[in-house]
């Protein structure tokens, strides 16, 4: 009898110390349905949203050039992907907030800071490296393509191959803006460092520029047209992390 009140006071403690600590593994499950449950409705809701103003918005898209469909099927996949496309785009925000919420209460302070920080920082990036990809990047290379096929073929352009090119000039350039908030993060768990980016430069550089080429058609111009941007978004790392470890020295030595 004395061991078992004894087991079952230990059983009580535990479960009250699991609940101090955040909640129990059947809370953190119902919590992460709550969010999966609203990310699926929201992105629901953009989906409906974009098929219901698709003539509106797809001139935009398209650049009103002239393009051409090869099939009724091809209509519907076309329609399909390029709303799924938007629609992801449209709910990244509120996705972000829900995992945020989901992941907060398990985090440390530092570990808060950071991400509260940061992550809107990230959302920006994306939202610049697309817009760079759309209004620069993709236009200069179609256009380049267009004027190179023309001096020997009749171009006729696919609706389904121009989304396929505009999705691939603008969406990972979207993921490759943000290298400051990745570097920054890889130096606040002291992964990395300030002097090691500068010792790899050269590496890195050679790196950025076979990224570049592989997410961009086959031509100069537009293997160039980022390079350069990433090439300062590295140095720009560099002198982030410089001032992040400054800063650390000086609280280290206040502190000391």
């Amino acid at each position: 009898m004395t061991y078992n009140k004894e087991q079952k006071n230990n059983d009580v403690s535990d479960v009250s110390e699991k609940a101090g600590n955040g909640g129990t593994l059947s809370d953190h499950l119902g919590d992460l349905r709550r969010q999966l449950i609203k990310s699926i409705f929201v992105f629901v809701f953009f989906l409906i949203f974009s098929f219901a103003t698709l003539n509106w918005w797809l001139p935009y898209v398209t650049r009103e050039n002239d393009l051409v469909v090869l099939g009724p099927f091809q209509v519907i996949k076309l329609y399909t992907s390029i709303c799924l496309t938007i629609s992801l785009g449209l709910s990244l925000p509120f996705l972000i907030h829900f995992i945020w919420q989901f992941v907060k209460p398990g985090l440390n302070p530092k570990e808060i800071r950071f991400l509260g920080l940061y992550a809107p920082a990230m959302f920006f990036l994306f939202i610049v490296g697309l817009a760079f990809g759309y209004f620069i990047v993709n236009p200069l290379s179609y256009q380049f393509l267009i004027k190179m096929g023309a001096m020997n073929f009749d171009v006729l352009i696919s609706a389904s191959e121009y989304v396929h090119f505009l999705i691939l000039t603008t969406v990972p350039l979207g993921l490759l803006f943000e290298m400051p908030i990745i570097v920054m993060f890889l130096n606040s768990i002291e992964v990395l460092t300030a002097n090691t980016l500068r010792r790899v430069r050269k590496w890195s550089y050679l790196v950025i520029a076979i990224v570049s080429a592989l997410i961009t058609p086959p031509d100069f111009i537009s293997q160039l047209i980022v390079l350069a941007p990433m090439a300062l978004l590295y140095e720009l790392s560099i002198l982030l992390v410089r001032q992040l470890e400054a800063k650390r020295d000086k609280e280290i030595n206040i502190e000391g």
